[in-house]
């Protein structure tokens, strides 16, 4: 199997150099070589491993466009800090389907204070002030396009929402008076979770229209949170014993994906469940007992769609990958950038095989680079872990979830008729 893993890698690379290529034969010469095709995540490990092998062949991946078609990514799109967003908070906010540049222009200006919080010292403080500065300017301009920016019914949460940003953004000056550099991460945060709500509050009703053929599967139309409980089935470093973890799922770019998660959450699908897979490169959890892959319903698996929203689209990629859809230069709006990223897991040689089986990638630079990653436009993203991801460093084979639930957004679950 490994063998064919190189193959598929290296197929992969030279696929980017020569232009994209529809044809499976490399695919079908090692599906004959197993029993039947093993679950996509059980050759991961082998494919990033060895994607590495065709990185000249993949060279010509550097250099591709930023966000909105740009040439080059502005530097807080980075999250937080230069290159390309990796923070799970700021590619979930650039994400969301607005359109309102002061409030995006704020938003930079402060996730843009991490690059210079890595300057030692107090050299910082001065850049720092600036940019707190320009957010300040930028508010005090341009509220009135960014109330009008609201959705009616959510003009209330918006509006709140500014009112704590300008306080923060206050508070903020006064850190910076007193030189308490160590303060400025924390008010940053702060601030940036205020923009995280007025931005939400612009999102006007769903922004597409999900294809006819999937109204068979539940679909979350906007975002909901999940917390999940995960118990060590021993102790690790510092006598842990387990931990917490808070995950947004974004059913803007993923709904059948999304929704396919949330409804299983709901249902308790997870709770109790063992790790399945812990090996460095990813997490992964959800086949139930028996001989079964995914969630039975009616007697059998119930399966959703390779599903991927490509930036510049209205409606994400739906049953290929970007590389069978061409697309390959492309950048899906959810990018595997982040530790973290949560996944459809699905059988290596049907794209559309995705059930309940998911994991979250341990995203490492070397094997997975952010604009040249192996994963992005072939597996689904529908979410990130924005809180306690560190815990998935420990985790382990037979750990077990002991609670999963969903803590908001349970109101945007669309459930089949």
């Amino acid at each position: 199997m490994q063998s064919c893993a190189a193959t598929r890698a290296f197929t992969a690379a030279s696929a980017r150099a020569t232009g994209p290529r529809r044809s499976r034969a490399t695919q079908i010469v090692c599906a004959q070589q197993a029993d039947r095709p093993a679950p996509l995540l059980e050759q991961v490990q082998g494919v990033l491993r060895n994607a590495l092998l065709g990185a000249a062949a993949a060279a010509v991946v550097a250099g591709g466009v930023g966000p909105e078609g740009s040439p080059a990514l502005p530097a807080a799109w980075a999250g937080i800090g230069g290159g390309a967003v990796t923070n799970a908070k700021a590619l979930l906010r650039y994400a969301l389907p607005i359109d309102c540049k002061p409030i995006r222009q704020v938003q930079r200006d402060l996730e843009g204070i991490s690059d210079d919080l890595r300057v030692p010292g107090s050299k910082s403080l001065g850049p720092i002030g600036k940019r707190v500065r320009a957010a300040n300017s930028v508010l005090e301009r341009d509220s009135a396009a960014i109330v009008a920016a609201f959705a009616p019914d959510k003009k209330a949460d918006g509006l709140a929402a500014l009112d704590d940003l300008k306080k923060s953004l206050s508070e903020f000056q006064a850190i910076l008076d007193a030189q308490d550099k160590q303060a400025v991460p924390i008010k940053q945060n702060e601030c940036l979770d205020a923009v995280s709500r007025i931005e939400e509050a612009m999102v006007k009703g769903f922004p597409f229209e999900v294809p006819q053929e999937y109204a068979n599967l539940p679909q979350l139309k906007g975002r909901a949170t999940v917390e999940m409980d995960i118990k060590f089935g021993e102790a690790r470093e510092d006598n842990a014993t387990g931990g917490k973890m808070v995950m947004v799922v974004d059913g803007y770019n993923a709904p059948v994906s999304a929704g396919d998660f949330v409804d299983l959450v709901r249902r308790g699908f997870y709770t109790g469940m063992e790790i399945q897979r812990a090996d460095g490169f990813v997490v992964q959890t959800g086949k139930p007992d028996g001989d079964s892959q995914g969630f039975v319903e009616d007697g059998k698996v119930r399966t959703i769609p390779l599903e991927v929203m490509v930036k510049g689209d209205k409606v994400p990629v739906y049953e290929e990958t970007l590389e069978e859809n061409g697309r390959f230069r492309e950048s899906p709006v959810l990018p595997f950038n982040a530790f973290g990223t949560m996944a459809i897991a699905r059988e290596e040689f049907d794209s559309n095989s995705g059930s309940s089986q998911f994991f979250w990638l341990l995203k490492e630079s070397e094997l997975t680079p952010t604009g040249a990653n192996v994963l992005d436009g072939r597996y689904a993203v529908f979410g990130y872990v924005t809180e306690g991801a560190n815990l998935l460093k420990e985790i382990q084979v037979g750990d077990k979830i002991v609670s999963a639930k969903v803590t908001a957004g349970e109101q945007n679950l669309v459930l089949p008729k």
